[in-house]
This record gives structure tokens, sequence and C-alpha cells, in this order.
């Protein structure tokens, strides 16, 4: 069993998503975006650290997933996007989480099985991977398929390994 947070980083708006593995079963807990709206871009990176501390009070999860970075048209938007990136890292890192870095593609592909997949495929194949009662918002939708990517990768290692069980850093063979 592990409760996964997965986060998709924004200057403007911050996906969330945590969930519960066990094997091969993933279980929705909570999902959200952490509005930054205008202003000065060192009190919206403040806001991301302070909210992601949060939620890993509340949720105690035991592994974080994130984006990586990817470049776009515009190099001023890769930087601000690096930036949250690097603020939500140091909030999990600073509470011992291990941090797993996904590429847009590869969670594309984990969850819709296309790598080129639109943002409303991974919104109806997260809603119904999670069995939830609606479409979440785009960029939670995308929080929580960066944590059920990290979930497949962890439970798809573990089968690789011949580990029986696994719990918090400790395997069975």
């Amino acid at each position: 069993m592990a409760i996964i947070l997965g986060i998709d980083p924004g200057s403007r708006i911050t996906g969330f998503g945590v969930i519960n593995s066990v094997g091969q079963k993933n279980e929705y807990i909570t999902s959200g975006c952490i509005r930054l709206g205008e202003g000065e871009l060192a009190l919206r990176l403040q806001k991301i650290y302070d909210c992601i501390e949060t939620l890993i009070e509340q949720h105690c999860p035991q592994e974080f997933a994130i984006e990586q970075v990817f470049m776009g048209k515009n190099a001023d938007s890769a930087l601000k996007l690096g930036q949250a990136r690097g603020v939500a890292i140091v909030a999990a890192a600073r509470q011992g989480l291990p941090v797993a870095e996904y590429a847009p593609r590869t969670i594309k592909q984990s969850v819709v099985g296309k790598g080129s997949a639109t943002k409303e495929q991974v919104q109806l194949m997260v809603q119904h991977l999670l069995k939830l009662p609606g479409r979440p918002q785009a960029d939670a939708a995308d929080a929580l398929a960066i944590a059920l990517t990290h979930a497949h990768t962890r439970a798809s290692l573990v089968t690789q390994a011949g580990i029986r069980s696994y719990a918090r850093g400790r395997m069975k063979l």
C-alpha cells in the first residue's frame, strides 16, 4: 500500500491528486487545483510550497510524483514552470518523500495508451480508472494521471523484481 501525491506544476494553476495504490488497485483520495492567479511570482511560488506542504501533512503520502518540464514555444513560461516544479520538489524533499519525475508523453501513454492523447482523453481515462462520478478539472486530472503513472511504474517494477510484498522501503523476496 502506498499513498501517492501527484503534482501537475504550473505558475498560474498547479494541479494535485492523491491516490492509494494497493497492488494493481488504485483508489481515489482527493484532487484539486492550487489557483495562483496574478501577482508577484515569488508569492505564487510561496503559495505552491505552502499548499503542497499542507497536502503532505493532511494525507501523509509515502511517495511523490511530478511532471517533468517540457520546452514549449515560450522560454519564459518554461522557466516559470521549472520554478514551480522546484518549489514543489523542495516541499516533498523536506518531508523526506522520494520524488519521481515523468515526461508528459510517458504519462499519457501510461494512462490513455497513446503518448499524443488530448487533455479530454486523459480526463476521461482518469475518471474511468478511478471510478469517479464526473470528469475532474483538467489540471487535477493531469495530477491524478501522474500519480497513476507512478503507481503503474511501481507495480511493474515490483512484479519484474519478483517481490511478493513491498512496504515503505522494505521488500520481501
